[in-house]
């Protein structure tokens, strides 16, 4: 099978195409052929960031070809999607069961993979600012795959102010058609401060003007990969939160809730609550020309690739 594969950290120019043994389902694991893979900016920093080069994992959608030892809730010939751990870039992957979920009938690969996780965590930090109608938002990497749908859950929310920050001007239509009632860039002075909420995608230095935006009482949920750093005094004087939120602890420690969420995700999808965007379905052999695009924050939406 053809896989992507880095061997040194660094840039899109480290990833290279090879061919390789197809690899088989374990215990509680199911093999699927690759239809469609979610590019992510985490798993670009873990490329280009990384101390050392490992087999990168990400969200994936396919076809059962096998299933491992144990499996009972999934059968070959079923379409999938999920998050693999490793060597997700390749025509075929192996999904852990509890990571793993069906794609309903009439829906693609590539709709699965630009919804299902961006979706949950969308909807998961949404939550986890405990975001109440007539409140004010502010989201970060408004034009990425999770920033577009967290814009839509806060204006279905009732949010009286729903503002969409990105890195340039040309993103300003794109957001505003998404559901963003304002605009704003990273480099301006205040970002129209203050907010009650704020969903955070970025992190690093855009941490702490974050929290400097933030109203008295305000919220912010980090989801980025970015790390950053707060002090612990911009939190105490507006009498503000801050909030971490990662998608696989409710999908391993709460598999109902996550079950549920999953449903209501479709739900929504199929009446038009959520809408998804797709930056661009790029073939396999081109996930540096993908990687680029996340990189230079040029995407629009879900950037996917297709074996």
């Amino acid at each position: 099978m053809l896989r992507i594969r880095h061997e040194v950290n660094g840039g899109p120019e480290v990833l290279f195409a090879e061919e390789a043994d197809r690899p088989e389902a374990g215990a509680g694991e199911v093999l699927i052929r690759v239809e469609a893979i979610g590019v992510t900016l985490p798993t670009v920093r873990k490329v280009r960031e990384g101390s050392e080069p490992i087999p990168f994992g990400g969200e994936v959608a396919g076809e059962i070809v096998a299933t491992g030892a144990g499996v009972t809730a999934f059968g070959v010939g079923d379409r999938v999607t999920g998050l693999c751990f490793a060597n997700a870039y390749a025509e075929f992957a192996v999904l852990d069961t509890a990571m793993t979920s069906p794609i309903p009938d009439g829906a693609t690969a590539v709709e699965a993979v630009a919804l299902v996780r961006s979706g949950l965590v969308a909807r998961g930090v949404y939550e986890a600012a405990r975001m109440e109608p007539g409140e004010s938002v502010l989201v970060t990497a408004a034009a990425s795959a999770v920033g577009t749908l967290a814009l839509q859950y806060a204006k279905a929310g009732g949010a009286a102010r729903v503002v969409a920050a990105v890195s340039s001007a040309d993103k300003a239509d794109f957001v505003r058609g998404l559901g963003a009632d304002e605009v704003v860039h990273y480099e301006d002075a205040d970002w129209g401060a203050p907010y009650d909420v704020i969903l955070d995608g970025v992190g690093g230095d855009l941490l702490g003007p974050a929290v400097r935006a933030l109203a008295t009482g305000g919220r912010l949920v980090a989801f980025s990969s970015g790390g950053g750093t707060v002090e612990a005094y911009e939190l105490l004087v507006r009498g503000a939160s801050m909030i971490g939120f990662q998608m696989r602890a409710i999908a391993v420690g709460k598999p109902e809730l996550y079950d549920r969420r999953l449903r209501e995700l479709w739900q929504m999808h199929d009446a038009g609550t959520l809408r998804i965007a797709v930056h661009e379905e790029i073939p396999l052999v081109g996930a540096a020309r993908a990687h680029t695009l996340i990189e230079q924050r040029r995407n629009l939406g879900k950037v996917v690739l297709v074996p």
